[in-house]
């Protein structure tokens, strides 16, 4: 049960939806726009858990064309809405499943019958015509198969969903973990959030105090953190964490998703994503969605892998990695939830009529491709169990910034493709590019690899305050070959004099440290210069080693950055997962053969033995 504090406060809503990754969102956007009033709250930022750390596709369903053609029509209906309703936040980049010499002709033919069974539009290609398409793949190519994959960015739905949310009357609360369950008669009334102090947490209510929202109703949207969600109210939530790890490139080596056709397994994707390329996966069952081991091995596995399909990504350098925790759900032999209510993939778990808890349903399984019909689902339900009568029209009313893209293209003719930097902002912002850009002010580039401008940055502050990671998550600022070495100081500068020196100073450290984070696991050769180069700007020409402000005050300390390993990381070297998948260690000594064994870490020792 909820314990009341001195300073506590209430508050009412029809419902809750707890979780801010893509799911969450879109609940909330689907339930405020049929009039319900709804809260959301979030633990950290928008995309906190596992949508943010996903390697970027929007599957046309091909993958799963053999495996499981229920999910695979799911996927490219839902694309195809994406497409539509998110389109400044979709890539129409096209896939490839390559054939390789080793790989069985026997699945080759599966996943084309398969494709075509599910109405997923694919084309045979020869090796020559694949390499007409993408010109570094592999000699060893055989043949391959074009299918409609895509990429999309996760933060920018994730932040376009809680907008409408928010402009049809609902409210979003991040930096707010639920702390209980309200549960009174053997029903769950609501839910008591904290709401988190420190350096940018832009809130509703006031830092450090803790709120009861007493609801109608309460979603729990959690993913692969449902079970603990559950366990608040004595519930058992059957989730099976399961991690994988994705690689993150430098530059897009490909411009095509590049698939390896054969049955699914470890390091088999490669997923062009704005400036860079992601490489993944793997797929390992966990205890913990946040306590567990990442290891270097799983990001050799994916450069070693991938190299097969992509020989220069044998090469290539490696800016970070990070490992996201997927939410599997294998429902209970004597439950008595019904999966095929909704789909094989993804399950509504009505407490109700499932452990007698009324008050409160649970959504597990899924995908990021099917989020909005995950959305609809559960809609429906809730709708149901309120007695609120309202269609859903997510598949139909464009997202804030995909609202005309005649409009848009209008605009990119007229002013972004005037220069690079103009097309990617006009492609980030959407229909929001002219009343962003064309403000009359001065607008500098502030983000020089992701391209970001002054005017983008006031703008994403405007929403996120002083915490420079929601900024972050707007804009793709520090996100680049550089991991905010050379801009993280010019996205703070934007918050003063607005803010207060220490609270700049403190938004700074926090955006730098998540940046180091995912770089532990990719030091070495051209990325381990990169990060002492950074390291040499922040520490020494800034004197951020040797801050006296810090004597005063201490806060998060500079020394961290290489003072070895943090007290968050265990005696066998593992790490915790942050929230864009970096690691929870304050940037632990990387060992000094970190990155790629063998034949590969040995050539990179040749070339770069004196770094």
């Amino acid at each position: 049960m909820s314990v009341h504090t001195s300073s506590g406060t209430e508050s009412d809503t029809e419902v809750v939806v707890i979780g801010g990754g893509s799911t969450g969102c879109g609940i909330a956007r689907d339930l405020a726009m049929r009039g319900v009033e709804v809260t959301l709250v979030e633990k950290g930022n928008l995309t906190h858990g596992t949508t943010g750390r996903m390697h970027g596709l929007l599957h046309s369903g091909a993958r799963y064309a053999v495996s499981d053609q229920e999910s695979a029509r799911e996927c490219i209906t839902e694309t195809r809405v994406l497409e539509d309703i998110a389109s400044h936040c979709v890539e129409e980049t096209g896939g490839l499943f390559v054939q390789l010499e080793e790989d069985d002709d026997a699945y080759y033919e599966e996943k084309l019958q398969g494709c075509r069974d599910c109405d997923i539009p694919a084309e045979e290609l020869t090796a020559e015509q694949a390499r007409e398409v993408e010109p570094y793949l592999t000699n060893e190519a055989q043949r391959a198969i074009r299918v409609p994959d895509g990429a999309i960015d996760p933060f920018r739905l994730c932040v376009a969903n809680a907008a409408d949310t928010e402009r049809h009357g609902g409210r979003i609360e991040t930096h707010a973990p639920v702390t209980d369950l309200l549960v009174e008669d053997g029903e769950v009334v609501g839910v008591e959030i904290q709401h988190e102090s420190g350096p940018g947490k832009r809130v509703h209510g006031k830092e450090g105090e803790t709120e009861e929202i007493r609801a109608e109703y309460v979603v729990n949207a959690t993913g692969a953190w449902a079970g603990r969600i559950g366990e608040m109210a004595g519930l058992d939530i059957e989730v099976r964490p399961s991690k994988g790890v994705m690689v993150v490139m430098n530059v897009r080596q490909v411009d095509t998703v590049i698939n390896r056709c054969k049955p699914k397994g470890d390091a088999d994707i490669v997923v062009p994503h704005e400036t860079t390329c992601i490489l993944g996966t793997t797929d390992e069952e966990v205890s913990d969605p946040e306590e567990y081991p990442e290891e270097q091995w799983e990001v050799d596995l994916m450069i070693d892998e991938l190299s097969k399909l992509v020989p220069l990504l044998e090469d290539a350098r490696t800016i970070r990695s990070y490992w996201g925790v997927r939410p599997l759900y294998e429902p209970p032999d004597t439950g008595t939830t019904d999966p095929t209510d909704i789909s094989r993939q993804f399950f509504l778990l009505d407490h109700a009529d499932r452990d007698g808890v009324a008050g409160m349903t649970s959504i597990v399984g899924g995908k990021l491709t099917t989020y909005r019909l995950m959305a609809e689902e559960i809609s429906n339900h809730v709708c149901e169990q309120l007695g609120v009568e309202g269609e859903c029209t997510t598949a139909e009313e464009p997202l804030p910034g995909s609202e005309d893209f005649s409009v848009l293209r209008d605009y990119m003719e007229e002013f972004g493709l005037r220069s690079p930097i103009g097309k990617r902002s006009v492609q980030r912002l959407g229909s929001k590019a002219e009343e962003v850009l064309k403000t009359g002010e001065r607008n500098p580039v502030v983000c020089t690899c992701e391209a970001v401008t002054s005017a983008e940055l006031r703008d994403a502050i405007s929403h996120a305050g002083t915490d420079l990671n929601a900024t972050r998550i707007r804009t793709r600022a520090s996100m680049g070959n550089c991991q905010g070495g050379f801009c993280c100081h010019r996205m703070a500068a934007e918050l003063s004099p607005a803010y207060d020196e220490r609270v700049v100073r403190d938004s700074l450290d926090e955006l730098y440290q998540e940046r180091f984070k995912g770089q532990r696991h990719a030091l070495w050769g051209e990325q381990l210069s990169q990060a002492m180069l950074n390291h040499a700007l922040h520490a020494t020409t800034m004197n951020r080693d040797r801050d006296p402000a810090r004597k005063e005050e201490p806060g998060i300390e500079y020394g961290a950055f290489d003072a070895g390993p943090s007290p968050g990381v265990s005696g066998d070297g593992s790490t915790r997962a942050t929230a864009d998948g970096g690691v929870r260690s304050d940037g632990g000594t990387p060992d000094s053969g970190a990155g790629r064994s063998g034949k590969s870490a040995k050539k990179r020792e040749g070339e770069h033995g004196d770094q």
